[in-house]
């Protein structure tokens, strides 16, 4: 397994398992506007996303994640807003790859740490992040749904 940055180039297998990702979260499938979503989220470098490739060159995982700031720790962070692993390939560490590269990421851009939310009953995801050296905080999340959104 190999883990890649992802570039345009990529994009076509990039939007099949990130549609597959967003219908997990009970999304309608959109892969139109799915590839217009990363292609511009690649050409403006406004997140990295990693994919996870099989020797064939196959693409069977991604993580994406968006720089933030912390005012208090005076330095940038990195969300991991998005993991996925297609079914047929889960059990086989391409997860904990994955989120080893977005370690990497935070080491080689001085970040201070990475942040990510799951659901609650994502039971494979509370059980692998604290594996993979995530601390749950005690800190309240707060979310505000901009209604007059399309």
């Amino acid at each position: 397994m190999k883990i890649v940055k992802a570039t345009l180039v990529h994009i076509h297998q990039l939007v099949d398992l990130f549609d597959a990702y967003r219908v997990w979260y009970r999304m309608a499938p959109d892969k139109k506007t799915a590839t217009e979503f990363l292609g511009n989220r690649i050409k403006n470098s406004e997140s990295e996303v990693f994919l996870a490739l099989t020797e064939e060159g196959k693409a069977v995982g991604f993580t994406q994640l968006y720089p933030l700031f912390s005012s208090t720790r005076m330095k940038r962070l990195w969300l991991l807003n998005d993991l996925f692993v297609a079914p047929e390939f889960r059990g086989q560490g391409i997860s904990k790859l994955l989120i080893g590269r977005a370690k990497e990421l935070a080491y080689d851009t001085n970040a201070a740490g990475i942040s990510l939310e799951t659901e609650k009953s994502n039971h494979i995801g509370n059980q692998l992040y604290p594996r993979a050296g995530f601390e749950l905080d005690d800190h309240n999340f707060y979310f505000w749904a901009n209604e007059r959104m399309e």
